[in-house]
């Protein structure tokens, strides 16, 4: 009985070009950076990488008005960090356009500011299951890094939740001592009331159906609210923006003005206040 062999030489090079071919299709991810190039990065996949951003749009610190004692806490929680010590993953809750997110990107600027080595990493809600790379990647450098995931919730068959138990409790090697989680949503338990109630009502054990959900928001350590404004308190806002860009407009044409905008849009947020502001500034012939 006689067997066709491919000559050793042949399948070897064979099994280089399929090789090659699917190093091409998914190439290595890339080396951690040195954080040198900025002091804040963007995480992609495919392949696993962290992007720098020269440029962050944020607004200064200064004029977050109407959430004082969110920023004050937020502010000393990072500065904590930032300095080498002890703090809190937080958890920046509630209404829209209240300024979540750009807290977030404030108060990590204020530590740059203040000759703090504090590096801003972004996550996407969609590649929060590639984390314990990103983390195995952070724990390599001697910075300090505020993991930032915006706008997460998360809907009854959402397994992305469970990565994000790994910032939060660390799995069995624990989160590196280098980085701290800050997020944001609009909702407290990070998914809906309405399927929190739905699925209680309708599972065999009520309180253990979404008890693993709702217990993700309890890891964060650090809970701040953010409420709806009332009027004069975005009036407040508005009248702050003027003053930051040096703008005098007559006091009771301002309110007028900024009181029929908002009674367009049917709220009153920072984010109504800075949209009536841009619009304000421009009619003035002011870039903002």
């Amino acid at each position: 009985m006689t067997t066709d062999l491919a000559p050793a030489g042949t399948t070897g090079h064979a099994l280089n070009r399929i090789a090659d071919a699917l190093d091409r299709l998914a190439p290595p991810p890339a080396p951690a950076p040195s954080f040198a190039e900025a002091d804040a990065y963007a995480w992609h996949t495919a392949p696993d990488r962290l992007e720098p951003v020269p440029r962050v749009a944020r607004v200064p610190l200064a004029q977050l008005l109407g959430i004082d004692r969110a920023r004050d806490t937020l502010l000393a929680n990072t500065l904590q960090f930032a300095r080498g010590h002890a703090a809190n993953n937080a958890l920046l809750w509630g209404a829209r356009g209240m300024g979540k997110s750009s807290l977030v990107k404030a108060v990590h600027a204020e530590a740059v500011a203040r000759g703090l080595p504090l590096v801003l990493v972004e996550i996407a809600r969609e590649d929060l299951d590639s984390v314990a790379r990103l983390l195995a990647m952070l724990a390599q450098s001697e910075r300090r890094f505020v993991l930032f995931a915006d706008d997460l919730s998360f809907s009854h068959d959402d397994t992305q939740y469970k990565s994000l138990k790994a910032v939060l409790d660390g799995g069995l090697a624990g989160r590196p001592d280098n980085v701290v989680l800050y997020a944001t949503s609009n909702r407290r338990h990070l998914m809906p009331r309405d399927m929190i109630d739905n699925e209680r009502a309708s599972a065999i054990h009520p309180g253990e159906a979404v008890e693993e959900k709702v217990s993700l928001s309890d890891r964060f350590g650090l809970w701040l609210g953010f409420h709806p404004c009332a009027q004069d308190e975005y009036l407040a806002m508005i009248r702050g923006y003027c003053a930051a860009h040096g703008l005098a407009p007559d006091p009771e044409i301002l309110r007028a003005e900024a009181i029929e905008w908002q009674a367009t849009r049917g709220a009153r947020s920072g984010r109504v206040a800075w949209q009536f502001f841009t619009d304000l500034a421009g009619r003035h012939g002011l870039s903002v």
